[in-house]
């Protein structure tokens, strides 16, 4: 899941600055989940909109914004109020702002900041726990992720800096050497197994932009 942020009223007002009517895009997904870009805040963004003096020509919630053909077909029902407007305000993630960009010809606007790839443990509460760096090492951490849970990103560990078991870099933190240690303990694996291997660095080549993935989909049934 991508974790979005609603950026602040104000801000919105100065990003929308010379556009008078506006058509509101949001996101069934993610940004839903995150309450910045679901039914609701699209609603509550229509009345403030509104009330700042913009008019609203209408609004759409796609059921994931950032698949591009799907979003352009309802935008293609929506053709009237979209053409009506000076600008769209997409509230989902970069992914979705771009999206409705590639198939529109109207100014296309964020409404959100685009903060991490999340895991939701409980609504409200998400976590960065992958980096998508391309080139996982999973395998090697019994399912946790040192490069991206630890603050230096460090694949040999631990720094020798943590102190009670909590990341010197962030004291409410737990170390996440201290997290691959006891899972290794509790799966009963070789903790030395970790220790005695030196892990080459990584290759951030992988993670030059932009990315992309084509393939053949097969179709089943």
């Amino acid at each position: 899941m991508i974790i979005t942020e609603s950026k602040p009223f104000e801000e919105v007002l100065e990003i929308l600055e010379g556009s008078d009517s506006i058509f509101i895009v949001g996101c069934g997904e993610c940004a839903t989940e995150c309450q910045t870009g679901g039914e609701y805040e699209v609603e509550e963004m229509t009345n403030n909109l509104r009330e700042a003096g913009k008019t609203v020509t209408g609004s759409v919630v796609p059921n994931a914004t950032c698949e591009v053909l799907d979003t352009a077909r309802l935008l293609r029902q929506q053709k009237e109020e979209v053409q009506a407007a000076d600008a769209i305000l997409v509230l989902a993630c970069g992914a979705g702002v771009q999206a409705v960009a590639e198939k529109c010809d109207t100014l296309v606007l964020p409404g959100c900041n685009s903060l991490f790839l999340g895991d939701t443990l409980r609504h409200g509460q998400m976590f960065e726990w992958c980096s998508m760096c391309g080139a996982c090492v999973l395998d090697k951490y019994v399912g946790v992720c040192p490069v991206t849970r630890c603050p230096k990103g460090q694949l040999n560990g631990p720094c020798g800096g943590a102190d009670e078991g909590m990341c010197e870099v962030d004291t409410e933190r737990e170390c996440v050497w201290t997290l691959i240690y006891e899972r290794l303990e509790k799966l009963g694996l070789d903790k030395e197994r970790i220790a005695q291997t030196l892990e080459p660095p990584k290759d951030y080549q992988i993670q030059a932009q932009p990315r992309e993935r084509i393939f053949e989909v097969r179709r089943t049934g």
